[in-house]
């Protein structure tokens, strides 16, 4: 098979190396991360890329996106001329760590977690756009309120703020690294458990599993995978499923 895959770039290495040792030829586009901290915006330009590998020189077999659904994001997507193809995935928190039984056995019994991995530290530009588990409406007030005091004193400055205000320990409580085996993550390691040891936190590192990004590129899609026919639309299910398809309208 031929298989385009568009997937954002805090799991580039993953998709890289996993697109590399692939059986099937797949091309790569790299999504920026930012574009995460506007769900529409995102959907939006997912769609354009979609239909682009449609209208391109290639007749590709299938779209794999590397997305979970992301806020939303990724809902009402629309399959072209191919099959689209994404795993059953809340965020990348998931495929990080490789299975839906794994992110909701840490949603369920450890939540208000930090989570730090090598490409979505090193290709993050943007204070806003952090990986977490809790009360999505709280944890947006506090994403929102840091990258605040970062923009206008600086991070150091704004550690310090967030500390005094007691807006870490009041909902966050652990910082997990997540060792994916591939490049060096020592730096970010170190950025987490000074983060854990400045916020009051545990800190945890935690072994992670690239096997949801393998399968979508080795074509091995079973029930963690959604195939969206030509002309279906990705649709949340809000259900253990995390997503269905839809007939497009």
């Amino acid at each position: 098979m031929r298989l385009k895959c568009i997937s954002c770039e805090a799991l580039a290495r993953m998709v890289y190396l996993n697109a590399a040792l692939s059986p099937h030829m797949v091309d790569v586009e790299i999504v920026k991360l930012g574009l995460h901290n506007s769900p529409d915006n995102l959907r939006a330009h997912l769609q354009r890329a979609i239909d682009a590998a449609a209208a391109g020189p290639f007749a590709y077999d299938a779209v794999v996106l590397a997305y979970g659904l992301c806020g939303k994001a990724t809902n009402g997507l629309r399959a072209g001329k191919s099959p689209l193809v994404l795993p059953r995935a809340h965020d990348c928190i998931t495929l990080f760590l490789g299975s839906r039984a794994r992110y909701q056995d840490q949603f369920e019994n450890r939540p208000g977690t930090y989570w730090y991995a090598l490409d979505y530290l090193q290709r993050n530009d943007d204070p806003n756009t952090v990986m977490s588990l809790g009360a999505s409406e709280f944890e947006s007030d506090v994403r929102m309120t840091y990258a605040s005091y970062v923009e206008k004193y600086g991070q150091d400055n704004a550690d310090y703020l967030m500390g005094i205000m007691g807006a870490w320990k009041e909902h966050y409580q652990r910082a997990v690294y997540i060792d994916m085996g591939i490049g060096d993550g020592s730096v970010v390691e170190e950025r987490a458990k000074t983060d854990a040891e400045t916020r009051g936190w545990t800190f945890e590192r935690m072994q992670g599993d690239a096997n949801m990004i393998k399968r979508l590129l080795f074509g091995e899609w079973d029930k963690d995978f959604q195939i969206l026919q030509p002309g279906e639309k990705l649709k949340m299910t809000f259900d253990e499923n995390v997503i269905g398809a839809e007939k497009g309208g």
